[in-house]
């Protein structure tokens, strides 16, 4: 199948992929958004005239961010609401606030590299709880908003650093294997992707289109367990401008009407690779498989059931 193609591509901005589009009356929400590439998406749909919703873990703070937003672009749509997505009572308590229709949900919330292993109270590893688990129960909870939409997308962001690890089933949560912070993050980025295939097809039917990206390497507070710096060459480097283009393509271009289940970065559908590449582009096989994807699916409910309202 022809990867898809847009047109943008690595140094494309925000504001460049949204151009000329109008999000007046939609309703969005951004996870993790008071800080790193979270702060320039909302700020982007909020100068497209969108209802923005910030899930954050701090309100104070993401306040401040929603503060300056606010004032910079004139759009006075912007809410901040209280989201801890290492915590299912307050995932719960997020989506029990909820009403109305939900266009856009853009899973953007992530932890990196944490040192040592962390698990939640119910023994979940702490990076597959924060970047996977939690935003699954999250949009699990808010289905029948997003499929009140009629037209709803939701966006994953994954990372190139799924390339590291696929989901190891049989121990997701580190009870057996040595702990490795930078597996752990793979198998949670590859997890993010798993997701938007099993996802996507089965929501298709509700008008909820899913899908995954890599927003690139971008000096963000997500290095703060790797010493502050990005690892990877500087040519590849990108402003937070350039990072959340790619989330904001797959949120809200035509370019993507009706297409899901796919992997995106710099602005383009990535091609499947069997092997790393040295230059950690592309989506590995095994986290666009659709037997990892419906295993992952069903596993995660069974994780998530006695836990979600």
């Amino acid at each position: 199948m022809e990867l898809i193609r847009t047109g943008f591509g690595f140094s494309s901005s925000s504001e460049e992929v949204l151009q000329g589009i109008d999000l007046t009356g939609k309703s969005i929400i951004v996870t993790g958004s008071s800080s790193g590439i979270g702060i320039e998406t909302v700020r982007v749909l909020a100068m497209a005239g969108a209802q923005v919703t910030m899930a954050v873990r701090n309100v104070e703070t993401g306040n401040t961010v929603a503060n300056e937003i606010m004032g910079t672009t004139g759009s006075r749509n912007i809410k901040v609401a209280a989201l801890d997505l290492a915590s299912f009572d307050s995932i719960n308590a997020f989506v029990s606030q909820w009403s109305g229709k939900l266009d856009i949900l853009i899973n953007n919330a992530g932890v990196m590299a944490l040192p040592e292993v962390e698990r939640t109270e119910q023994g979940i590893e702490m990076q597959f709880m924060t970047n996977y688990l939690g935003h699954f129960a999250l949009a699990q909870g808010l289905h029948p908003y997003l499929k009140a939409a009629g037209n709803a997308r939701v966006v994953v962001v994954s990372s190139s650093g799924h390339l590291l690890s696929p989901v190891i089933f049989d121990d997701l949560n580190y009870n057996f294997r040595v702990y490795n912070p930078w597996d752990a993050y793979g198998q949670s980025k590859s997890a993010c992707i798993l997701f938007a295939v099993a996802a996507s097809q089965r929501w298709i039917k509700d008008g909820i289109t899913v899908n995954a990206l890599n927003p690139g390497a971008i000096q963000t507070n997500l290095q703060k367990h790797v010493g502050g710096k990005l690892r990877s060459a500087p040519e590849l480097h990108k402003t937070p401008a350039q990072g959340a283009a790619t989330s904001l393509l797959l949120a809200a271009s035509p370019l993507l009407e009706g297409h899901g289940g796919h992997y995106f970065e710099n602005c383009n559908e990535a091609p499947t690779v069997t092997v790393r590449p040295a230059n950690y582009e592309g989506v590995a096989a095994y986290a666009k498989d659709r037997n990892n994807a419906d295993r992952l699916w069903e596993l995660s409910h069974e994780l998530t059931a006695q836990y979600i309202k």
